[in-house]
């Protein structure tokens, strides 16, 4: 790495990450929209009959799935309340043959053993998405085979392809790629489509400096600097990798079992819909503001008026008919988005700063509420120049000493499941740069361990929080029923995943 870039994290680990002005948290009907049946409805017909220059569904994968069995792992040396429910329930895990484990009983310590380490599955050493989570009559699927049956069912091209993006780590690439030899050619003779599958990695160069407890710079036993991987915050650079109008992010582990996927396929379609309404209404707008810019010409209704009709001496940008669409767009960014501006100094700034809040790519997030699962929470906050925006926040963002923070706090009522899908393109069909509209004040600082050594590790701004600030961002309110993640292995006991 950079010296110079070297020494700006460690500076950073210095002064640290300012807190995060939060004006309310984000609840149904202001900050998170919600919808009824025929809402739902007409916006998941917009998705149908809208045009999409490309569809991706684009999948965070990385890592190991040690935390997964972090139990379990210590349930080989003295038995615990999980490995006694996961050896109590192992015929009804997907992942279950008589071969590997036997047949009843099934004795705890010999059963996490054979389930993580190389005498067995070895699934303690293996990522989440080439794990077996599902059983069905005649076949048994992993979680990376459900998001290829999703993906069918609610991201087509036209063409009939369907384009799936992975983040993976480097090496579990022959893993995934087994697991995609398993099902690709079969599931494409199933559901009638055309599979387009990329394996991408966490680029090393987002990977950032540790410090030890003295904060200078982790050295380890053979002299090297210690660098560690950045957090999915660095995933903004493979999203902005991708040439794609329209993306679904969802993480490898949020599947469920086919007979109630159809539940997901709809609010998939619901988010979809209302991105592209939100697309294709500032769109409108942008066009309206630009028709005004450079030909002075006044969109009034449907019919422009050129400004030279109203007289030399009138100022475009004062005139009665462009206040009324900036008064439009400032509602709509208002009621719809949660997004203020500060006081422009005249009618042109005031114009031209909605045009450059208008202007910048588009998330809609799903928004479950609460019922004690972890997760980033939805909040209104404030920026340094007194704009507001709609932010999802970790909880390590929020000061505890801050009593209007943790008033705010204790009032949210959803979480974020990370269940978005994001439009990134400009009205010119042009791929944003995401990498201009993320507020790299927002990363995190968190405490880890190198070989039993204390160290400090800097993550980057998270791909669904700081990563994504400067988007327009609308949150909706999702069933929980769309929300089936796997956390634990025992998670897979649950109704969703049996």
């Amino acid at each position: 790495m950079d010296k110079n870039k070297i020494n700006a994290q460690v500076e950073r680990f210095k002064k640290g990450f300012p807190w995060l002005d939060i004006v309310a948290p984000a609840t149904a009907g202001n900050g998170i929209c919600v919808l009824d049946e025929k809402q739902q409805k007409e916006a998941a017909d917009y998705f149908d009959s809208a045009e999409v220059a490309g569809k991706c569904k684009f999948v965070p994968a990385s890592g190991a799935a040690s935390r997964m069995f972090k139990d379990i792992f210590a349930g080989m040396k003295e038995d615990n309340a999980s490995s006694i429910k996961l050896a109590q329930n192992l015929e009804k895990f997907a992942f279950y043959t008589p071969e590997v484990f036997g047949t009843e009983p099934f004795e705890p310590k010999a059963t996490a053993a054979r389930l993580l380490t190389e005498e067995g599955l070895n699934y303690g050493a293996k990522p989440k998405g080439v794990l077996k989570f599902h059983r069905y009559p005649g076949e048994v699927r992993t979680a990376l085979a459900e998001h290829f049956v999703e993906g069918q069912a609610y991201m087509r091209n036209a063409d009939g392809s369907v384009n799936l993006v992975i983040t993976i780590s480097p090496e579990h690439k022959p893993l995934f790629e087994a697991a995609l030899a398993e099902i690709k050619d079969e599931y494409e003779a199933r559901y009638g489509v055309k599979y387009n599958v990329t394996f991408t990695f966490q680029d090393p160069e987002t990977n950032t400096v540790a410090v030890d407890a003295e904060g200078k710079p982790f050295v380890k036993d053979d002299g090297s600097i210690l660098f560690r991987p950045a957090g999915h915050g660095a995933l903004i650079y493979n999203l902005n990798e991708l040439d794609a109008e329209l993306v679904s992010i969802k993480n490898i582990d949020n599947v469920c079992v086919e007979r109630i996927q159809p539940t997901t396929y709809l609010w998939k379609k619901v988010l979809m819909g209302k991105a592209l309404e939100l697309r294709d209404r500032i769109f409108g707008y942008i066009y309206a503001l630009d028709q005004i810019a450079s030909s002075e010409v006044i969109p009034l209704g449907y019919t422009p008026i050129l400004a030279a009709n109203l007289g030399p001496q009138v100022d475009v940008w004062a005139s009665d008919e462009v206040q009324e669409l900036c008064n439009e767009i400032e509602e709509f960014l208002r009621d719809e988005l949660c997004v203020e501006i500060p006081e422009p100094h005249d009618c042109k700034d005031r114009a031209l700063s909605l045009r450059a809040k208008l202007d910048r790519p588009i998330r809609v997030c799903g928004m479950v509420k609460n019922e004690g699962e972890p997760g980033g929470g939805p909040f209104i906050i404030r920026a340094k120049d007194g704009s507001t925006s709609l932010q999802i926040l970790e909880g390590a963002q929020i000061n505890p000493d801050d009593p209007q923070a943790v008033a705010a706090l204790k009032a949210a009522t959803h979480f974020n499941p990370v269940d978005l899908v994001c439009c990134l393109r400009d009205n010119n069909g042009e791929k944003f740069d995401l990498l201009e509209h993320v507020d790299e004040e927002t990363g995190l600082i968190s405490s880890k361990s190198y070989q039993g050594r204390e160290l400090k590790a800097l993550e980057l701004p998270g791909l669904w929080n700081g990563s994504m600030s400067d988007w327009n961002t609308l949150f909706v309110e999702v069933p929980v029923e769309t929300f089936n993640p796997v956390k634990v292995v025992n998670d897979l006991l649950r109704p969703a995943h049996q």
